[in-house]
């Protein structure tokens, strides 16, 4: 299964996967869309990407101008097994000295304050940057004295410098790194597990409408190169494109985007009795009821009734569709006590049976 999968690669710490640069194009599109300058005179920081062979890097360097960007910084975590043969930023170009002098030991810094056509040719790409780097004409490219962790003080330095980070942090280290995010006050795109919603530490930004999740990967599948997919032991791997396929990762964000403001078209209660396409729920007399808390249970979004004002229970895939303008979201039952009269308890029960990753939410009027 794809959430065990996932979880088994947060528990071994198997924590490098690389975005494609088609979901990284369709992410960041949505942000574009609702707002065309979202990213002018910013600082974008990757701070968790080799930019030997990242994607994000490789989006925001080619699309610099377009997006107005006032930088972009990009740093790794240590050398990687990889480097330089997803994106051939160096190796690849014959026409470049071999790079005598890339970092070998230590991660790497990419500064990028200028792109243009620097070798004349009409158009300009990434062997443009690579010369530009070389050359440093307006753009540094040094290695990192420490290993480049993003706790570490000297991205942290990059990070105070920087206005939206954009990544795809360690899976093993999300609770962390989103609290360092708030903690520096920073806009973010990142990718993270599904089912990091009911962390402890991640609900309570989302029901403070502090951070939602983004516009999301094309049917809810994301696909990842990794280094290590003989080795990893779980996933879907497809040996003919070389990808691992999840089914439970999304992306968080703190921007706005137009798909989170959509109004969910949902039928009323007896519709969805009469004619639900889901058999829990089509032919019954009424919705369940939890044993240990006043709110029926919704096993699906679409199942949602339009004409009920109490409390529902729905998946934690509901905030995909959560639009804030719509619903109210009360809490989770994995232990977060969002409700000052703490209503919420560990699981809820339906007919002595435990629910799980359930978050609670009623209609706004």
């Amino acid at each position: 299964m794809a959430n065990s999968n996932l979880t088994n690669a947060k528990r071994v710490k198997n924590d490098e996967f690389y975005t494609q640069y088609s979901d990284i194009q369709k992410e960041i599109s949505a942000y574009l869309e609702y707002n065309p300058n979202v990213f002018r005179d910013q600082v974008v920081y990757c701070n968790c990407d080799d930019p030997f062979e990242s994607n994000f890097f490789r989006y925001f360097v080619l699309n610099f101008n377009k997006l107005g960007l006032k930088r972009l910084i990009t740093t790794s975590y240590k050398p990687s097994p990889v480097a330089n043969t997803q994106l051939g930023l160096f190796g690849d170009d014959k026409t470049l000295v071999k790079a005598k002098g890339r970092p070998k030991v230590t991660a790497n810094k990419f500064i990028i304050n200028e792109v243009k056509d620097i070798d004349g040719d009409g158009e300009f790409n990434l062997k443009d940057i690579a010369k530009q780097l070389r050359a440093n004409r307006n753009n540094e490219w040094t290695p990192l004295e420490k290993d480049g962790d993003f706790r570490g003080p000297e991205c942290i330095k990059l990070l105070e410098q920087s206005d939206i980070v954009v990544t795809n942090p360690p899976f093993s280290l999300f609770r962390e790194y989103v609290k360092q995010l708030f903690e520096y006050h920073k806009k973010f795109v990142i990718i993270g597990n599904l089912s990091a919603i009911i962390y402890k530490e991640i609900f309570p930004l989302i029901k403070e409408n502090k951070m939602w999740l983004g516009n999301g990967f094309n049917a809810g599948n994301a696909y990842f190169s990794t280094p290590i997919t003989r080795e990893y032991a779980g996933g879907v791997y497809d040996p003919e494109t070389g990808l691992v396929k999840f089914r439970n990762c999304c992306w968080f964000t703190n921007l706005d985007h137009g798909r989170r403001h959509q109004i969910l078209p949902l039928m009323t209660m007896e519709e969805n009795l009469k004619y639900s396409k889901h058999k829990e729920i089509k032919g019954k007399k009424s919705y369940d009821k939890y044993d240990n808390y006043d709110a029926i249970e919704i096993p699906f979004t679409d199942a949602i009734p339009s004409d009920y004002d109490g409390v529902m229970g729905v998946p934690v895939s509901f905030l995909d569709k959560y639009n804030p303008d719509q619903f109210e979201l009360l809490g989770s039952n994995r232990g977060i006590d969002q409700d000052p009269n703490r209503i919420y308890g560990r699981g809820s029960h339906i007919s002595g049976k435990e629910t799980f990753k359930r978050v609670f939410i009623r209609r706004k009027k």
